[in-house]
């Protein structure tokens, strides 16, 4: 394992608060949990795929935005988890238009059961009319921020000149 410089504990650390200030903002709005989460953020969860530096800012974004959602600890722990095992998933995409896929997979296993079971309390007929809208929403949701936006970031930031040093030549194809 490598070991991480300054300069990928920095770029993580403004990962991850750019994804809490994008999801604090979009609360504002009621995107961030609302009836269909649009997490601003979630568009940051493609940088792994050409930053693999900025996969524990992806996750502890995740982690301190998920501290504002009102079903509590169980999406700190389960959503965080979605995010980090979508964020390693990202870095071993072999294309950039893969990329969002991570994201939009785990948060789709992951999360619609978990605020299912927070809407219904058990699993009966309003737990999988729930599991079923809340799969549609999260899907569409996630698509947005991560193909959307998220392929925006993957196009625009090889061309910044600054950055162009720390994305791997193998990804600029």
């Amino acid at each position: 394992m490598r070991k991480f410089s300054a300069r990928d504990l920095t770029l993580a650390a403004v990962v991850a608060a750019i994804y809490f200030v994008l999801c604090y903002f979009g609360n504002i709005f009621s995107l961030t949990f609302g009836p269909v989460q649009v997490r601003l953020g979630e568009a940051l969860t493609v940088l792994p795929f050409l930053f693999p530096a900025t996969t524990p800012g992806v996750v502890l974004g995740c982690l301190l935005t998920n501290i504002l959602s009102p079903y509590g600890p169980i999406d700190m722990v389960v959503g965080t988890l979605a995010t980090a095992i979508a964020a390693v998933w990202t870095m071993k995409m072999p294309r950039w238009y893969l990329a969002a896929l991570p994201p939009i997979v785990m948060n789709a296993l992951l999360l619609p059961p978990m605020w299912a079971w927070a809407e219904a309390g058990a699993v009966n007929g309003a737990f999988w009319a729930s599991y079923l809208f809340n799969l549609w929403t999260f899907v569409v949701g996630e698509a947005v921020a991560c193909y959307v936006l998220g392929t925006v970031l993957l196009k625009a930031l090889p061309r910044v000149r600054y950055f162009q040093p720390m994305i791997p030549a193998a990804r600029l194809s």
